[in-house]
């Protein structure tokens, strides 16, 4: 058997490759680490054992995670959503057990038979489909409200089930004392945390921040996830619990944002630990032999369980679509279902031919779960008309908002930055549109009388019905590196001559979203140093026209569309309002009189007028050459005065 360390170079090594090859692939890495374990497990390569002490350490995963769902769930939230927990997700716990009990008296089963396989099957990964949900922002959606309900009742209910099954074993009168004494014992437990833990919190966080030590202020982090979590193990409870407990007292403080950063390297880590050992259970040599019964467990979990799932949400008045969204995000086994599967084995309330069977049938499941869910757009579509009613009204909302509107800017995302965007451009009296994917925000904005609508930017029926084809501009406010490229592409399919801004968190992306067709892109990190060194210049007693000057040579390096005019151009000295430099966007028809021609032989500077760019399809110039050979679909990026702006497009178009 290998050693410790052993264990933990192969894991870390396995880790390093998985994800890179999940990443090249475009698949969910939790896929990945599904697949390597069962490579690298006791039934196939035998790397790895299974052992109590690595199941464990991966159970860390989970607490982590929950610790993250905590965070983002605060108590009068989660009172908000006791509908949503106890009524959807409780009616679908129970209703699981008592069709197992059903079956188990059906085919001459124990009650515990079918109360221990109930509670196995009723069980979701909270680790995939949480996971998954919040990759895809659609935790606040209305199936992502009620799934994590769901979810979060499942991981409530094992509380129960945990100490129900044990007693199962035992005499009548034992079983009763039992099962009573460990419930009021988790009732105290939980009376104590939320009590308490509110009243504790707050004050010791702002001692810890006080003394403005990243470290001593991670420790105290770590300590108190693991002290809550390892405080409801010693009660009877989950480890996952504890953490979520601890997760939501602290998002009532406001280090919420800085908790969930530094505790997210320990959750992905660990999570990936946990996820390999998932896959190292299943035994191939067990799905072969035993393969009806594997095929049977996988049906009551995806179809059987995805059918219930759909029937009580229609029931709690969701539409056609989210039900189906919620079935799919649902139809799959869970963490804790492998917990109370061992626990029945180990009880004898399973046989061994039970055990197995169920066993590779939850690990399949689980396999197919990221596949599902990344296609649920896909499904959902074609089976719900429902869905397309949806989205046709989502269109029209759309449409309506920006009926009359010419020349207006499109705005992606009305977050903070697209806030701030939005009041310049009222301030300048420019129209616009904002398009946003939080429901609540864009409620909030529209009854504030403000034009932003529902919609995601990066399909292309929605930047159509927002008046792409009369848009000035359009500009993608979210630093999200895919959603970006997603609209450019259909920029370029639909007005290749629109400018388009990109924002993005750093420099790592530049050239690819400006090959794309972005005409600028604004990294945060270059902005947030420039406004650093500005202020610490001043502070220095650096003259204010020598830090503008040095400010405005480092934009000129880093932004093209600020390049050009600015040159040589006099500190003190301030333009005309009617001089100052514009930009337009020129497309190169078929008919274009200078198609063929360089942009030497068109000399536009004689004008007054610089080309800054030209795209192409796949090819963007920053600095175009005199010799450049202008082609049909060219889109040319001027700058100068508007006047010659209007004669240099006359001679690109009519020569």
């Amino acid at each position: 058997m290998p050693n410790t360390l052993e264990v933990v170079l192969v894991l870390l090594s396995v880790a390093i490759v998985v994800a890179a090859a999940a990443r090249a692939l475009k698949l969910p890495a939790m896929l990945g680490y599904l697949l390597t374990g069962i490579a690298i497990g006791p039934h196939a390569l035998g790397w790895i054992p299974d052992s109590a002490q690595t199941r464990y350490l991966a159970e860390f995963g989970v607490v982590f995670l929950m610790f993250s769902i905590g965070l983002e769930f605060s108590l009068p939230r989660l009172l908000a959503m006791r509908a949503t927990v106890l009524g959807f997700g409780g009616l679908q716990v129970l209703g699981s057990l008592l069709l197992m009990v059903a079956v188990a008296f059906a085919v001459g089963h124990t009650l515990a038979w079918g109360l221990v396989l109930g509670g196995v099957l009723a069980m979701s990964s909270t680790a995939i489909v949480s996971k998954l949900l919040a990759e895809r922002l659609e935790l606040q959606t209305p199936h992502g409200r009620q799934i994590f309900g769901a979810l979060l009742f499942q991981d409530l209910a094992v509380v129960p089930l945990l100490i129900l099954v044990p007693s199962m074993a035992m005499d009548g009168n034992s079983m009763t004392r039992e099962l009573v004494l460990a419930l009021l014992k988790a009732a105290g437990v939980l009376a104590v945390l939320l009590t308490a833990g509110q009243r504790l919190m707050r004050p010791w966080f702002h001692r810890v921040a006080a003394t403005k030590s990243p470290e001593i202020f991670t420790l105290n982090v770590l300590f108190f996830t693991l002290l809550l979590a390892w405080f409801t193990e010693q009660a009877g409870l989950s480890l996952a619990l504890g953490a979520f407990l601890a997760g939501m007292l602290i998002s009532e403080t406001e280090y919420r944002y800085q908790v969930e950063d530094d505790i997210k390297p320990f959750r992905d880590v660990l999570l990936g630990l946990f996820f390999v050992t998932i896959g190292m259970r299943l035994d191939l040599a067990v799905v072969l032999a035993q393969w009806p019964a594997v095929l049977l467990v996988v049906l009551a979990l995806s179809l059987g369980k995805g059918a219930a799932v759909w029937a009580l949400s229609r029931a709690f008045g969701q539409t056609s679509s989210t039900a189906l969204r919620s079935a799919l995000g649902l139809a799959q086994a869970g963490e804790f279902g492998f917990v109370l599967l061992a626990q029945g084995s180990d009880l004898g309330l399973l046989h061994a031919d039970t055990v197995q069977p169920v066993l590779a049938g939850m690990v399949l499941s689980m396999l197919m779960a990221p596949l599902l869910i990344h296609r649920t757009d896909a499904i959902v579509r074609r089976c719900c008309r429902g869905e397309w009613a949806g989205r046709a009204k989502e269109l029209h909302d759309i449409a309506l908002s920006t009926f009359g509107k010419k020349g207006h800017v499109i705005v992606c995302g009305y977050g903070r930055s697209g806030q701030s965007l939005t009041r310049f451009l009222d301030a300048e009296s420019i129209p616009f549109v904002a398009l946003d994917m939080d429901p609540e925000r864009t409620r909030a904005a529209a009854a504030a009388g403000e034009s932003v609508v529902f919609g995601d930017a990066a399909r292309r029926e929605v930047l159509v019905a927002a008046g792409l084809s009369r848009a000035r501009a359009l500009v993608v406010t979210f630093a999200d590196y895919k959603a970006s490229l997603a609209i450019l592409r259909h920029v370029q399919e639909l007005r290749p001559e629109l400018p388009v801004l990109v924002r993005t968190l750093d420099e790592t992306h530049i050239g690819r979203l400006k090959e794309a067709g972005a005409a600028e892109v604004v990294p945060e990190v270059v902005e947030g140093s420039l406004m650093l060194a500005s202020h610490t210049l001043m502070l220095l007693g650096v003259p204010l026209a020598t830090v503008l000057k040095r400010i405005r040579r480092v934009r000129e390096s880093h932004y093209s569309l600020m390049r050009g005019f600015f040159r040589g151009a006099s500190d003190e000295e301030a333009l005309g309002e009617e001089a100052q430099p514009r930009l337009m966007s020129v497309l190169l028809t078929p008919q274009a009189a200078a198609i063929g021609k360089t942009l030497g032989e068109i000399n536009l500077m004689e004008m007054l007028v610089e080309v800054l760019s030209v795209r192409r399809r796949g090819i963007r110039g920053l600095a175009p050459e005199p010799d450049t050979e202008l082609q049909a679909g060219d889109v040319l990026v001027l700058r100068g005065a508007q006047e010659n702006l209007a004669s240099a497009e006359i001679r690109l178009l009519q020569g």
